[in-house]
């Protein structure tokens, strides 16, 4: 059995390129790393930066160009089949086959790696009871949650004991419950069966659990140690800021404006800041911010990543620095129509009354009722199988509602489901892009199905490469794109028709922190030109950004409020700073111990 001081990977000068229809991707540069066995090694990096191209070279499905790969003391070009038996790889999505049960997805897997028959019983009871997955093994795959999903292509990775666990983005699109018991089964398999896990996340909390981080970026890596030392190198450079006269999303729009500021984000009911150099003495100080208090604060993980990309960025895959202080001036973009329509006297756009969504005798909405003001951005959270999703179907008129009322945009979408969609945008989970078209072709369609034509749509068109930086991958189909791209144009796609109400499904899923402050840059600058944001996510952080937003279980409300009134609830002696994520678990906790004491 190999040692913690043992490498379990160790590759030398690697590297690996592809070759795309418009251009030549170099996926991993020269590359040369140790991983040590018997511990947790985080991969992360910013979209492209060929995280996953290295770990599909690691379980043996790609071959490099140059340099040796050997992976349990194995060469990878030599023994491509026999490390694929030896190792546990759950890629992106989870690997599953939607159309088999749960058994039959273990069975397959298990058949793969050659377990006799007889021997396979004790494995499955151990990793079904492990994933809380045995009352479920005669359901297809393709109809369990986010979360059952991803706790089902864990089992089926770990149903041949491995010595290496490679995890390619496994909590994507999970909500906080669930990434806590896939943490929770990686611990107890790490412990019971000491094995290594290489893992990749888009959730840097994450990065910060790992015992070793690897960085990288446009295929080289940047830095390996552990999160503690990427931590220990931003001390004296990180503060929180609050003004009693000037809202969160103001504050921080102002200060990532501020010369010396490398970054502004929102932090419960503060704005973490991240200096461009250390300050030892005193405090940051900025002019003409009324009211405006600061103190220091213990740096982020995240604020070291942040850091070193916009030390070295990537003008390709990266928001720069500049574009990240400047903002983005969506709203001058925006025509008259949303610009006035802070004047509008409806103070109403979206108005939910006691919603009922009925799927033969299962209920995923039951009696939900919510209102969303003009200019609002307003969040729908929920663990996965809460129903959100079928609600937000629904607001956007694609679902009907088996009861209740909904209106948009002054439209029942009972009777008037076309007018409102007329004035809707919608960003749809996985984008919704068609993967064999250009971006030329994805934005003429959509401007096209909105209504646009002759100049209105060119200049739409042109706006969009403009506004998203889109127009180097002009002629690239979408599904070449790194995926923070992908997000752009889905997003701009969403935006052709200058629509008044924007739904946002899980828009940051899976792409990295610079990504989603891009995002979020936009999204605020929208908010503030009138436009109401509907948006899910599953970033608890990101839940700070709404004004106010609804927390559902089970298909009910749980609880409805501004972020900082449902923090407040949870505040106690032990946790005087309830974070986001620490109230959506308590509340869906406590939800499900109320269920289980009535059915005691």
């Amino acid at each position: 059995m190999n040692t913690r001081s043992e490498a379990i990977i160790h590759l030398e000068n690697i590297s690996l390129s592809f070759t795309l229809p418009a251009t030549s991707v170099q996926a991993l540069d020269n590359i040369s790393l140790k991983v040590k066995a018997g511990q947790i090694t985080g991969l992360i990096g910013p979209d492209g930066a060929g995280k996953t191209t290295l770990m599909r070279l690691l379980s043996g499905l790609l071959k490099p160009d140059s340099g040796q790969a050997k992976v349990l003391g194995l060469d990878v070009l030599e023994n491509p089949q026999l490390i694929q038996s030896m190792i546990g790889y759950m890629p992106q999505r989870f690997g599953l086959y939607e159309d088999l049960t749960v058994q039959e997805n273990m069975d397959l897997y298990a058949d793969l790696h050659n377990i006799p028959v007889d021997q396979r019983a004790g494995r499955y009871e151990k990793l079904l009871s492990m994933s809380q997955m045995a009352p479920f093994t005669a359901r297809l795959a393709g109809k369990l949650s986010g979360g059952m999903k991803q706790k089902l292509g864990l089992a089926c990775a770990l149903v041949s004991p491995p010595r290496l666990l490679i995890l390619d983005e496994p909590t994507v699109g999970v909500d906080p419950v669930s990434r806590r018991e896939l943490w929770q089964i990686i611990n107890q398999m790490l412990q019971e069966e000491h094995i290594s896990v290489l893992m990749s996340t888009a959730y840097l909390d994450e990065a910060e659990r790992c015992d070793d981080v690897i960085l990288m970026h446009k295929g080289q890596i940047l830095q390996q140690a552990s999160p503690q030392v990427f931590s220990q190198t931003m001390q004296n450079r990180t503060f929180l800021a609050h003004s009693t006269a000037l809202s969160k999303r103001h504050l921080q729009a102002r200060l990532s404006k501020e010369a010396g500021v490398l970054d502004a984000l929102i932090d419960n009911d503060d704005i973490h800041l991240v200096m461009q150099q250390t300050i030892t003495k005193g405090l940051p100080e900025f002019k003409d911010i009324e009211n405006l208090h600061i103190r220091p604060t213990r740096p982020h993980f995240e604020d070291a990543f942040i850091a070193l990309l916009k030390t070295n960025p990537d003008p390709e895959n990266a928001i720069t620095e500049t574009e990240a202080q400047k903002g983005y001036q969506t709203s001058n973009n925006l025509n008259q129509k949303q610009s006035s329509l802070k004047n509008d006297t409806s103070d109403y756009v979206i108005k939910v009354d006691k919603v009922v969504r009925r799927f033969g005798d299962f209920y995923a909405v039951k009696g939900i009722s919510f209102e969303v003001k003009r200019g609002e951005i307003f969040g729908l959270l929920g663990a996965n199988g809460a129903g959100k999703s079928t609600l937000f179907r629904m607001l956007c008129g694609l679902l009907p509602a088996s009861d209740g009322k909904v209106e948009v945009a002054g439209h029942n979408l009972r009777t008037a489901s076309a007018s409102a969609r007329a004035r809707i945008g919608y960003m749809a989970q996985r984008f919704s892009l068609y993967s064999n078209l250009t971006i030329k072709q994805n934005l003429m369609f959509f401007s096209k199905a909105y209504g646009l034509r002759g100049k209105q749509q060119k200049e739409r068109i042109q706006w969009a490469l403009d506004e998203f930086e889109l127009a180097d991958y002009y002629n690239t189909n979408s599904n070449d794109l790194p995926l923070g791209y992908k997000q752009r144009l889905a997003f701009a796609a969403a935006l052709m028709h200058q629509p008044d109400i924007l739904f946002l499904d899980e828009p940051t899923s899976g792409v990295d922190p610079l990504a989603r402050r891009e995002f979020w840059h936009r999204t605020n600058e929208l908010a503030e030109s009138g436009v109401t944001v509907l948006v899910t996510t599953h970033f608890m952080d990101e839940a700070n950004y709404c004004d106010r937003l609804i927390i559902m279980a089970a298909g009910t409300e749980l609880a409805t409020g501004s972020p900082e009134d449902l923090r407040h609830r949870f505040k106690s002696a032990q946790n005087p700073e309830p974070s986001m994520e620490d109230t959506f678990i308590a509340l869906v906790e406590t939800k499900a111990e109320n269920r289980k004491n009535i059915n005691d």
